[in-house]
């Protein structure tokens, strides 16, 4: 982490959020969307997901994305990848970043990637065998996320000792990071406190991000919990938008543009450029009249006579 960063928020919208809207975003669009967002200071986007275009249009798209993002000086471009053959376009395409996803939850794991999650264990054992015959200035990052971990549509809550259980069996596969997200928003402070504290602990000094859904309203607070856990990795989308297509009712990613805010006025340095983020929102919103958009700091703007963050350490 850069020494003038205490958090790293990474915008996940360009494929957590588009990939349930039946709308297809121009890849002009979605490209103009990213440059604006490394511009405002956000040094990690999710581009897009190597699924096959016949399961969601929305990322037939993904190579080009992919391509022309990586031209943009400073950004760690990453891609979700749902198995070893995802990898395999990633890796054909140089991606800085790969993010792995398997469910905890049994039946939520069946749905999403249609097998067992002891199939998804192996399957990304093979990932990071394959990445590590690369030579090491050319490996990707590869982050495993634990989708489910704090509540499952189909399965309700999820034990805590099976979260752990997992996050140590793909860190023990070669993580380089592992994300604990509430894939369907069902998680308060006190569990995610509970969870977040038990996998840190279990994973000693590899890094943990959180992923919350504001579907019930709980995602900021779910936030705070996890600060006061250590995490210092968070995603969120612009406006809020996106969620899972395979977890009935689970839309609502954070609000990446509040979420900053926040961060900002507890003193924690993003590096991102508030009115330089809530303006691209007007970017989305042209390209994309149909998409359900979220935030309060949007809607109600700075407080008279604010100071940055940056602007309080440097006075």
């Amino acid at each position: 982490m850069s020494m003038d960063i205490d958090v790293i928020v990474r915008e996940v919208g360009l494929r957590d959020g588009l990939q349930i809207h039946p709308t297809f975003m121009p890849t002009e669009r979605k490209l103009e969307w990213i440059r604006a967002e490394a511009a405002a200071g956000v040094s990690e986007i999710e581009v897009t997901s190597y699924v096959p275009a016949k399961l969601i249009p929305q990322f037939i798209d993904a190579e080009e994305v992919t391509v022309r993002a990586m031209e943009i000086p400073g950004l760690t471009v990453s891609a979700l990848i749902p198995n070893l053959r995802g990898a395999e376009r990633g890796l054909d395409l140089g991606v800085h970043k790969m993010n792995f996803v398997m469910s905890v939850s049994k039946t939520h794991n069946l749905k999403n990637v249609r097998r067992e999650r002891e199939e998804s264990v192996a399957d990304f054992k093979r990932i990071v065998e394959r990445i590590r015959e690369l030579p090491e200035g050319k490996r990707p990052k590869i982050c495993a996320g634990l989708a489910t971990a704090l509540g499952c549509s189909y399965e309700g809550r999820v034990p805590v000792d099976d979260v752990v259980r997992y996050a140590v069996q793909l860190a023990e596969a070669g993580a380089d990071e592992i994300a604990v997200p509430d894939t369907v928003g069902y998680a308060d402070p006190a569990q995610v406190r509970k969870v977040f504290t038990a996998v840190i602990a279990a994973l000693g000094k590899l890094p943990v991000a959180a992923h919350f859904h504001d579907t019930r309203g709980t995602g900021l607070a779910n936030v705070t919990a996890a600060l006061e856990c250590g995490v210092r990795r968070f995603d969120a989308s612009l406006a809020g938008i996106g969620g899972c297509p395979f977890a009935p009712g689970a839309t609502g990613n954070i609000v990446m543009d509040d979420l900053c805010f926040m961060l900002d006025s507890m003193g924690l340095r993003t590096g991102v450029d508030l009115e330089k983020l809530i303006a691209i929102r007007a970017l989305v919103r042209k390209t994309l009249p149909d998409i359900e958009m979220h935030g309060a700091i949007a809607r109600a703007g700075l407080p008279v006579h604010y100071k940055t963050a940056e602007q309080r350490v440097a006075a």
